[in-house]
C-alpha cells in the first residue's frame, strides 16, 4: 500500500504509526487464529470454590488492607451510548404499527410507571403535547410517548450515555447509573481520609454532561454515606482507533480519507495503564443495583478484593526471593505448587527444569499484572466465558474468552463450549504494580492475536471493522488470573430498557 499525502496527515492527527496501519490492514485481510483451549474452567478445575471460612478470611484481609492505608480505586467503563438499550423503542417509533404488537413493547407500556424515569417522562410529555403519559396512552398515542423518551426534543435517552439514565427509584427521587456507582464505591472502596476514588471512562461528546452530573450528585451522595469523592475521567485515546477496510481488504475511505473506528473496550487498557492505585476494581456502568439490594455485591467485592491482596502478597514475597538469586529446591517447589494450584498455570516440563531454569520460569510467570475475576453460573445470560487456554510458550492458564475466539468447526472445542458452566459478568479487581511497587506497562501484556473482525454497514457500504483484544479478554491475556465463583445476584446488567423492570432494579416491596 502506497500512502498518499492525506493518509500521512490523517495518521499524524491521530497519533498512529504507518507500521500500526499496515499491521491492522494485514489483520483485516488475514483474520485472527482461533485459540487452542484445553478445557472449560469449572469449579475445582480453574474456578475456585469458596468456603465460608475462606470468605471470612478474604473480607478480613480486605478490611485490613484498607485500614493499613491501601490505595484503592474503582474504574467504570461508561463510554457507551444507550442507543442499543432502546433498540426496540426505536424500531417501534420508526415502524408501521401504531400500537404495541409484541411482548416487549406491551410490557414496556403496561409497566411504564415502574420505571424510575417515569416522572420525568410524564413531565416532558405534558411539555411537548400538553397531556400526561396516561392520557396519551388512553388516546393510543403510544408513539408520542416513546418518542418523548428517546427523542432529542424529549428526554434524549436514545442518545445519552447509560451513565446518565435514571435507573432506580429512591424515596422522593431517583438515581442514575452513575450515582449508583458512586454509592456502591462508598460501601467497599473507602480509602484514606474517608475518600472514595472513582474513575469513569467516557466519550468525548458526553464528558461535559458526565462531569456536570458528578458535580451535582457527589455532594449529597457523599453526605449520605459520610464520605467524599475523588472522581477522575478519561476518554478513549485516538491512537487506539482502528482502520476499517473494504471486504477485499483494501482500506475503506470517506471523501478520500482513511476511515478509523473506535477499537472497542480493549482500547481502555491504555486508560487503565494511566491509573495509579494499589488495587483497582473494574465494573461495567450498567451492572448496578439499588442500596437495599446491594448486600451480596458489597460482600463479594470485599471477598475478591481480599483474595487479590492475599495473592499479591504471596507473589511479591516469591518475586523478592527470586530477584536475589536462585532459591532453595524447597522454595522452588513451593512456588511451583502455588502457580499450579492458585494461579492454575501448568507447564508439562516444569519438573524437568534445572533449578536456574525453574527460577527464571517462575519469575516470568509471577512478575506480571494480577487479577481476580468473579464468574457466574451460566443461566442463559450473554457474555464470554472462562477457559483453560494454551499460551504461546506452551503453558496453560485461565483466560476469559469470547465465542468468536473459539473455532466453531472444531468438534472438540464446540463440545467444550457446550460443557462450560460459567460466564464472565465483568466483575474484576486488578493489581497493576510489581513487587517493587512499580507500575507494569500494561500494553506489553496484550495478546494482539486475540482481536476479531466484525462486519458493519457504513453509508450503505459493507465494511470490515477491527476490534482490539477485549479489555478483560486478550488485553489481559498475559496476566495472572484467578477465577472465583460469585453468586448470580451480583450480576444485574441492563442491556434493554425492560431489564430495569427486573426485581433487582425495582424497590424492595
Amino acid at each position: 500500500m502506497i500512502l498518499e499525502e492525506l493518509d500521512i496527515e490523517t495518521l499524524k492527527e491521530k497519533g498512529i504509526s504507518e507500521e500500526k496501519l499496515r499491521d491492522e490492514l494485514k489483520m483485516l485481510a488475514e483474520g485472527f487464529p482461533f485459540l487452542k483451549i484445553e478445557a472449560p474452567a469449572t469449579v475445582g478445575h480453574g474456578i475456585s470454590p469458596l468456603s465460608d471460612d475462606m470468605k471470612k478470611t478474604a473480607v478480613k484481609c480486605w478490611d485490613d488492607f484498607l485500614s493499613a492505608g491501601g490505595i484503592v480505586m474503582k474504574m467504570v467503563p461508561a463510554s457507551g451510548a444507550a442507543s442499543r438499550m432502546f433498540k426496540d423503542i426505536f424500531s417501534f417509533v420508526n415502524g408501521n404499527k401504531e400500537k404495541p404488537d409484541n411482548d416487549f413493547m406491551k410490557k414496556f407500556f403496561e409497566r411504564i410507571e415502574d420505571f424510575a424515569f417515569f416522572p420525568r417522562l410524564n413531565f416532558i410529555c405534558i411539555s411537548l403535547y400538553g397531556k400526561s403519559v396516561d392520557s396519551l396512552v388512553k388516546e393510543k398515542r403510544f408513539k408520542d410517548v416513546a418518542q418523548a423518551l428517546i427523542g432529542k426534543d424529549g428526554l434524549n435517552y436514545g442518545y445519552l450515555p447509560k451513565a446518565l439514565l435514571q435507573f432506580h427509584k429512591v424515596i422522593g427521587t431517583s438515581r442514575t447509573a452513575l450515582e449508583e456507582h458512586l454509592a456502591e464505591g462508598a460501601m467497599y472502596a473507602l480509602g484514606k481520609n474517608e475518600k472514595v476514588t472513582v474513575h469513569f471512562t467516557v466519550s468525548q461528546d458526553h464528558l461535559p454532561l458526565v462531569m456536570s452530573k458528578v458535580e451535582e450528585a457527589s455532594a449529597h451522595i457523599g453526605h449520605k454515606y459520610g464520605v467524599t469523592f475523588d472522581v477522575s475521567y478519561s476518554v478513549q485515546k485516538s491512537h487506539t482507533d482502528t482502520v476499517a477496510s473494504n471486504l477485499d481488504g483494501s482500506p475503506y475511505r470517506e471523501n478520500g480519507k482513511l476511515f478509523f473506528r473506535p477499537g472497542g473496550h480493549g482500547a481502555l487498557i491504555e486508560n487503565l495503564n494511566d491509573l495509579d492505585a494499589d488495587i483497582i476494581f473494574i465494573k461495567n456502568i450498567d451492572n448496578v443495583v439499588p442500596d437495599e439490594r446491594r448486600a451480596s455485591t458489597v460482600e463479594y467485592k470485599k471477598i475478591i478484593g481480599g483474595i487479590l491482596v492475599a495473592t499479591k502478597q504471596r507473589i511479591n514475597e516469591y518475586c523478592k526471593k527470586l530477584d536475589k538469586g536462585t532459591p532453595s529446591a524447597e522454595d522452588l517447589e513451593e512456588m511451583l505448587h502455588f502457580t499450579r494450584t492458585v494461579l492454575c498455570i501448568t507447564h508439562d516440563n516444569a519438573d524437568e527444569m534445572s533449578a536456574e531454569e525453574k527460577a527464571e520460569y517462575l519469575f516470568s510467570k509471577l512478575n506480571r499484572p494480577t487479577r481476580v475475576c468473579g464468574m457466574v453460573k451460566n443461566e442463559g445470560e450473554p457474555g464470554g466465558g472462562p477457559y483453560l487456554a494454551y499460551n504461546a510458550d506452551g503453558t496453560v492458564s485461565p483466560q476469559i474468552l469470547e465465542a468468536s475466539q473459539i473455532d466453531p468447526d472444531n468438534k472438540e472445542t464446540v463440545k467444550m463450549m457446550k460443557n462450560a458452566t460459567h460466564f464472565n459478568p465483568v466483575d474484576l479487581v486488578v493489581s497493576t504494580k510489581d513487587f517493587r511497587g512499580k507500575k507494569f506497562n500494561l500494553p506489553d501484556y496484550v495478546d494482539k492475536a486475540t482481536g476479531f473482525i466484525s462486519l458493519k454497514s457504513r453509508e450503505g457500504v459493507e465494511i470490515k471493522a477491527l476490534e482490539l483484544p477485549g479489555l478483560w479478554n486478550g488485553a489481559m491475556s498475559d496476566w495472572n488470573t484467578i477465577l472465583v465463583e460469585v453468586p448470580a445476584d451480583t450480576f444485574n446488567p441492563v442491556k434493554t430498557v425492560n431489564d430495569l423492570l427486573r426485581d433487582s432494579h425495582q424497590p424492595v416491596a
